[in-house]
């Protein structure tokens, strides 16, 4: 049996409200609003996209714009870009009712130049924080190429195309893996989703502060990502270390950096492993 929409549908704003809830240092989330934004905004964002992304039938690309275009309607302002560009084609991976790496591997394939055109569309009307312009395939110009040939192409200088290029390969690993370890030491409500975020700091540059702030200021908060974690995994009760996370997240804040990509990963492990429930619980799924 296949999900039905509203279950993936359901599964995403999950998603979306379990990263809320998680205290992640210098992103947006219930103990701190950050960047001009609040919870607020992102919770009406992902309301506002749930039924395009998870409309039946319809493309990566009409899921990415449909998605983008309500949101934008909702907020005015880009909340969920990153987080959209990642879960559209693992919505429509589940849609197929098999298992959801597999799936996801067939919807990334057969990816068009049409969906590179809906796409392109999207990100311009969200119109990201440093958004520049690119040699090749620029969002700006019409699509000349299929979306995971494009994404293939910036996989070297940004996180979210490089999903595309490895078949998710930081979600399905690393993130749901932590996701697993967190959940097993079952110690507070927020500590998975958190876990969650820091490892994908702690894996590499944040490709939105290397893209506003340069290799440097990345570079130093992926090491302080890393500090973190390790003291926080070394703990017998990760909410002792609260006040430690909301002061790293001060600090991030007051120098106006935001581990953006780093929070739409976050979503995305969180919706894939919602996603993967679903198909395993489905009626007949053996």
């Amino acid at each position: 049996m296949r999900p039905t929409p509203s279950a993936i549908a359901s599964a995403f704003v999950a998603a979306c409200r379990e990263e809320l809830a998680a205290p992640k240092p210098g992103n947006v989330h219930v103990f701190a609003a950050g960047h001009g934004m609040t919870v607020d905004q992102f919770l009406t964002s992902a309301d506002a996209a749930a039924t395009a992304l998870a409309t039946s039938g319809a493309s990566v690309g009409a899921r990415i714009l449909d998605a983008i275009s309500a949101t934008k309607v909702a907020v005015g302002c880009n909340t969920n870009l990153g987080i959209i560009l990642l879960c559209a084609p693992l919505a429509a991976a589940a849609e197929r009712g098999a298992g959801l790496r597999s799936a996801l591997a067939e919807v990334l394939e057969e990816l068009t130049v049409e969906d590179a055109e809906l796409a392109f569309e999207a990100i311009v009307l969200a119109d990201p924080a440093g958004l520049g312009e690119a040699d090749a395939h620029d969002v700006r110009a019409p699509a000349d190429c299929t979306l995971l040939e494009a994404m293939a192409s910036a996989a070297a200088r940004d996180r979210i195309a490089q999903a595309y290029a490895d078949e998710f390969e930081e979600v399905f690993g690393p993130g749901l893996a932590t996701l697993e370890e967190a959940r097993a030491r079952a110690l507070c409500r927020w500590w998975p989703a958190t876990a969650v975020y820091l490892a994908h700091m702690a894996a590499a540059p944040d490709s939105h502060i290397l893209r506003k702030h340069g290799p440097d200021v990345a570079g130093q908060v992926r090491s302080q990502a890393r500090a973190v974690l390790s003291e926080m995994l070394d703990l017998a009760e990760p909410e002792a270390a609260l006040d430690r996370l909301l002061a790293l997240d001060r600090s991030l804040k007051d120098r106006g950096l935001n581990p953006g990509t780093c929070a739409d990963l976050t979503v995305a492990t969180l919706f894939a492993d919602r996603l993967a429930a679903l198909l395993k619980n489905a009626p007949g799924s053996g």
